[in-house]
């Protein structure tokens, strides 16, 4: 790899992390494109550090609602005047829906790396995935806020979140689709799906970090990951600002048409033997 590519990857990565089109997806077919090995043990763990700077573009953009609902969850773990209010509630669902998702990266991490990593089942998962988001932007009523999501909500939302394994999927996309099938309104389920990837995003790249230490040294190197994580931090931070800016006012359409697109063009590319799925 070398700098101008992790910079494209980076880029990638922050464009696409939070919008609802499957941020890994993308990066596989780069990194095919590219001609890098999908289940090289250096490619998997670049392809999942990188989202750590999409992360922390996001902790930042919501810093003031975490300034302000960490310290109630912490106020409420010793009061029960505390666990009454709106920010404790939040806090909690948003850690109550963030342990399904880490139980299922851990309990597939083999196949994540490996078999999922082929380019049909991002293809395929692109295309299923936009008539599961169809459905819940057409069906849902909006008529519930931030302020009316409780544990129950969140937890149902991180479980959806577990099918984001499968590259293609989309992690936003199942949060956002769960959310909206919920009766959330768009900028509510856009919201916490930023919430709830913090905590799983942040654990898989620390995770990664520490067991491929070695593959990236020796691989893509880490002058290429350290990079590609600070493009990803620049170009994330933008998207998100300008993606709840666009819910408040839009639909999930274009991301769904886009999908469908994509998804029907990699199929195409892959039936021909134009690239390969692995």
């Amino acid at each position: 790899m070398n700098i101008f590519q992790a910079i494209l990857l980076g880029a990638v990565e922050g464009i696409t992390e939070f919008l609802p089109v499957s941020s890994t997806g993308h990066l596989t077919i780069m990194e095919k494109l590219m001609g890098f090995g999908l289940d090289d043990p250096d490619i998997t763990a670049f392809t999942v550090i990188i989202q750590s700077g999409a992360v922390l573009a996001t902790i930042i953009f919501l810093m003031k609602d975490i300034l302000r609902i960490v310290p109630a969850f912490f106020k409420g773990l010793t009061s029960a005047e505390a666990r009454t209010t709106q920010d404790f509630r939040f806090a909690v669902a948003v850690i109550l829906g963030s342990i399904p998702i880490v139980i299922a990266g851990l309990t597939f991490k083999d196949a994540i790396e490996t078999t999922l990593r082929s380019l049909w089942f991002v293809a395929i998962a692109l295309i299923l995935w936009s008539g599961v988001m169809a459905f819940a932007d057409h069906a849902a009523t909006q008529v519930r806020h931030e302020e009316d999501i409780t544990w129950k909500d969140s937890l149902i939302i991180g479980i959806v979140q577990c099918l984001a394994v499968i590259p293609g999927v989309s992690r936003s996309g199942s949060t956002m689709s769960a959310g909206l099938l919920r009766d959330f309104d768009r900028v509510t389920v856009t919201k916490l799906s930023f919430f709830l990837s913090v905590p799983a995003l942040t654990g898989a790249s620390i995770l990664q970090g520490v067991e491929e230490y070695d593959n990236i040294s020796g691989g893509v190197g880490w002058l290429n990951t350290i990079v590609a994580t600070a493009v990803s931090f620049v170009v994330a931070y933008f998207a998100v600002n300008w993606l709840l800016k666009y819910v408040a006012k839009h639909s999930y359409s274009i991301f769904i048409f886009y999908r469908i697109a994509l998804g029907s063009l990699l199929i195409l590319l892959l039936s021909t033997g134009t690239i390969a799925a692995q």
